[in-house]
């Protein structure tokens, strides 16, 4: 089983949720975060003051899954995410070691 974490631009939460769905990822969560990478926040003006904005509001994708569904939800996740800009975001990807479902006690692939 593996893990993906993905960091997206939030406006694109649901091209990836769709996508994910049509490649047979059942399940994800997610998370609604804040950061930085290289676009390192940008400069907003209020009230005719500047102020610095370090930290972008980011949507974060977690899902686990079967290793043979692993590559099918990558390409799904960039090509929904994709706008060729900075910032796009980035996929992170381990390995899990267990899985079990609460309610009925499965174990491994059969509790996701």
């Amino acid at each position: 089983m593996k893990k993906i974490e993905a960091i997206i631009k939030p406006f694109k939460l649901d091209d990836v949720k769709e996508a994910l769905q049509a490649v047979g990822v059942q399940g994800l969560s997610v998370i609604e975060v804040k950061g930085f990478g290289r676009q390192k926040g940008h400069t907003e003006l209020y009230r005719g003051a500047e102020y610095v904005v370090d930290f972008l509001p980011k949507v974060k994708i977690e899902i686990v899954l079967p290793d043979d569904q692993l590559d099918g939800a990558i390409e799904a996740i960039v090509e929904a995410a994709k706008t060729d800009k900075i910032g796009d975001g980035k996929i992170f990807v381990s390995t899990v070691e267990q899985a079990l479902r609460i309610r009925t006690g499965e174990e491994g692939d059969e509790a996701l």
